[in-house]
């Protein structure tokens, strides 16, 4: 991906042109458009124009620090594109690192104080939570995205795939294509007779928590490996570490199935499967299907929230969630504030950049809460 510090620049200078113009224009609308919950179905934030609202009481170019963070490897575009945008010329002064190794890597290095942020698309078990040296921790939600079910299959564009099918081919029940499973889900199409290579993570991963709960719930009577970061896959199983070694694995392995985010699938040119949901449509992993899925979802008191296996007809039904995890006290002023402007950023200006890496922006009543919970931060 090639970033674009000159549009982060350009950006920052147009709003401290408009500014003035936005507050006269806005006096009148603010309130109304700030203290709306109502969750927007195509994943827009704001108002009812689906615009994103500035964070306009941060001042940026303020900020100084370095912030290093680690962790979950599907929200890692995202996450590069907003550091690309906010470093090279929001708040020019501010470094801001994400490393990647999986939501199981950024929550130990969170807990043992090793990095200032963590990314991680699952949540942290009771008891580990013990584990975190710097106490209490917030989660902040910041996009979602489809988990794609790519495969790669010469003669096969279009594949449809039911809960339990995928169940049996990712335990390892249905070895071929052309299985009577898979042949029921697709009555249409020429399947071949090639034996199905499953590809999973090797790593810790939020993705894979994700992936394998969205089975326990859509698949119950099927699924038997249960869910987590990690889950004991079959022997007959290949590995890759992170969204993108799976990717490769797949390209490079003629009857390969693996589960991937948006961003990477598309990055890697891979074919992804409709996957059949709660109402029985088989749907396609789009930002439309993910903001349909997003727009039931509950959420619950500390930000966490599920859009898996999510009821609507055009709601995809392996949406995933994936938030930044920091320490609720910050004792250093400097990182602190710092630490709040980058994620105030994230839940404002970085959300209409979202679609342009394949994500979905959150509903407006959910980024609402989370700017709110900016002000539980304590720092210094």
């Amino acid at each position: 991906m090639v970033h674009r510090p000159r549009r982060a620049t350009l950006r920052s200078s147009q709003r401290r042109l408009l500014l003035p113009l936005i507050l006269l224009a806005a006096a009148g609308l603010v309130a109304g458009a700030c203290s709306s919950t109502t969750n927007d179905p195509s994943g827009g934030s704001g108002g009812a124009d689906g615009t994103v609202p500035p964070a306009a009481d941060v001042d940026y170019e303020s900020l100084s620090g370095t912030l290093n963070g680690s962790g979950a490897t599907f929200p890692k575009a995202f996450y590069e594109e907003a550091i690309a945008e906010f470093s090279g010329g929001i708040a020019p002064d501010v470094v801001v690192n994400y490393g990647g190794g999986g939501s199981g890597k950024g929550k130990t290095d969170l807990a043992d104080q090793v990095v200032q942020w963590a990314g991680t698309d699952s949540l942290v078990k009771d008891e580990d939570k013990a584990n975190f040296k710097g106490g209490e921790f917030l989660y902040f939600p910041t996009v979602a995205a489809p988990i794609t079910v790519s495969y790669n299959l010469e003669g096969v564009s279009e594949l449809q795939l039911s809960p339990d099918t995928l169940a049996g081919i990712f335990q390892g029940d249905i070895t071929t294509w052309d299985a009577a499973e898979v042949k029921a889900d697709n009555p249409d199409a020429t399947l071949p007779s090639t034996p199905i290579t499953v590809v999973h993570r090797s790593d810790g991963s939020g993705t894979t928590s994700n992936f394998t709960k969205y089975l326990v719930a859509a698949a119950p009577d099927t699924w038997t490996l249960e869910s987590g970061d990690t889950v004991n896959w079959p022997t007959t199983t290949q590995a890759g570490n992170g969204n993108n070694g799976v990717a490769q694995i797949v390209t490079q392995t003629p009857g390969a199935i693996g589960y991937v985010d948006l961003s990477d699938a598309k990055a890697s040119g891979l074919s992804f499967a409709s996957i059949e949901n709660k109402d029985g449509e088989f749907v396609a992993p789009t930002l439309e299907g993910a903001s349909a899925a997003l727009a039931g979802a509950e959420i619950k008191p500390d930000l966490t929230y599920s859009a898996l296996n999510a009821p609507g007809a055009d709601a995809y039904p392996i949406t995933a969630s994936t938030y930044v995890l920091v320490y609720k006290v910050q004792p250093d002023q400097a990182t602190g504030e710092a630490l709040k402007g980058w994620i105030s950023y994230l839940l404002t200006d970085a959300q209409s950049l979202a679609a342009e890496v394949d994500f979905a922006k959150l509903p407006d009543g959910m980024r609402d809460k989370a700017i709110a919970q900016l002000d539980e931060l304590e720092i210094g």
